[in-house]
């Protein structure tokens, strides 16, 4: 009884912390799907095994990611403050906490999706190429189109991945669900009301990876 009542008690927090969660997420998760899309196709367009070899971009797109992926988030999203709050002209808030979520969100996907086009079979290139078609044909039509139900699987993961960065931001006042775990459960010795949020976030993460995975599978038309 006690505890049904502390979480309902918390309960406006808690849905309040959620839609600040839903807002990061939402904002990063679009771009790192299109930017992080993009760098992917690059990297694998102008590696030394790709169609137009280019060690410039690579080089260039290489330590970006490579960068962005090994920084520690915490203090990634402390070094950008300043161009936070010159973009956003605020440093606080769900919004402006996208800003570092995006960076990393973008370097993840973009290797991820590196990752997924190398395991196209070379069959697909080269029946690209005996029917004469150019390299955006070849990308939309050849390469995505097979990758597809590994790209589905590398969203997925660059999603749970961002998930678990999305509650550090309450530390610089990003908010979130991790912001309310720390403040209103752990801080103020309300366990039951931290561990509440902890299996809200594993269920949620959970689901995640069901429906990614079922819509994996549903698209994978490979035999």
């Amino acid at each position: 009884m006690k505890f049904m009542k502390q979480v309902m008690y918390y309960l406006p927090e808690m849905l309040k912390a959620l839609k600040e969660t839903g807002i990061m997420l939402s904002i990063s998760l679009v771009i790192g799907l299109i930017v992080g899309l993009l760098i992917g196709i690059l990297l694998y367009l102008h590696g030394s095994d790709g169609v137009k070899p280019n060690k410039g971009v690579m080089f260039f797109l290489n330590s970006y990611v490579n960068v962005a992926r090994s920084f520690p988030f915490l203090l990634l999203v402390v070094a950008v403050i300043p161009v936070t709050r010159f973009i956003f002209d605020t440093a606080f808030g769900p919004i402006a906490a996208s800003f570092p979520l995006s960076l990393v969100a973008v370097a993840i996907f973009g290797r991820l999706v590196e990752q997924v086009l190398l395991d196209v079979p070379k069959e697909v290139t080269e029946l690209s190429s005996a029917l004469g078609a150019t390299n955006s044909q070849f990308v939309f039509y050849f390469l995505l189109k097979e990758a597809r139900s590994g790209l589905v699987l590398s969203f997925t993961s660059m999603m749970i991945s961002l998930m678990s960065y999305s509650t550090v931001m309450g530390v610089v006042g990003g908010g979130g669900i991790g912001d309310f775990a720390i403040r209103f459960g752990y801080q103020r010795y309300e366990y039951e009301v931290m561990y509440t949020t902890i299996v809200l976030m594993i269920l949620i993460v959970g689901s995640i990876q069901l429906l990614g995975t079922y819509i994996s599978k549903k698209i994978d038309k490979r035999k």
